[in-house]
């Protein structure tokens, strides 16, 4: 059985995996984070992203994908346990485009 996923939910799987592998390490203590809030608001003015999808991490840190289609520019935030809202990653030429994934059939 053959079933579409939308870009944005492929975008937050490989970022829940990265961002659980960071939350730990020393990358994670170097990468620019701050006031969540803060954070969004300027990702909304300055860039005209907009949250697209958001999933809980391994770490229980939440991971959101923000991006626009106009400007085709994206970020990935994770906010921390302790309330710290973290750049993962960011990127130009964003697209929501579908993806086709094949499911494999499960043994009765």
């Amino acid at each position: 059985m053959k079933r579409l996923v939308g870009s944005t939910a492929i975008a937050l799987s490989v970022s829940l995996s990265l961002a659980s592998g960071l939350a730990g390490s020393a990358a994670a203590q170097q990468k620019p984070c701050g006031e969540r809030e803060q954070i969004v608001s300027r990702l909304g003015d300055k860039y005209g992203e907009a949250r697209t999808a958001r999933g809980l991490s391994h770490n229980n840190g939440m991971v959101e994908v923000y991006a626009s289609e106009e400007t085709g520019t994206w970020t990935i935030l994770i906010t921390l346990p302790n309330g710290e809202t973290c750049l993962v990653a960011a990127g130009d030429f964003w697209e929501n485009a579908p993806l086709e994934v094949t499911q494999s059939k499960q043994a009765i």
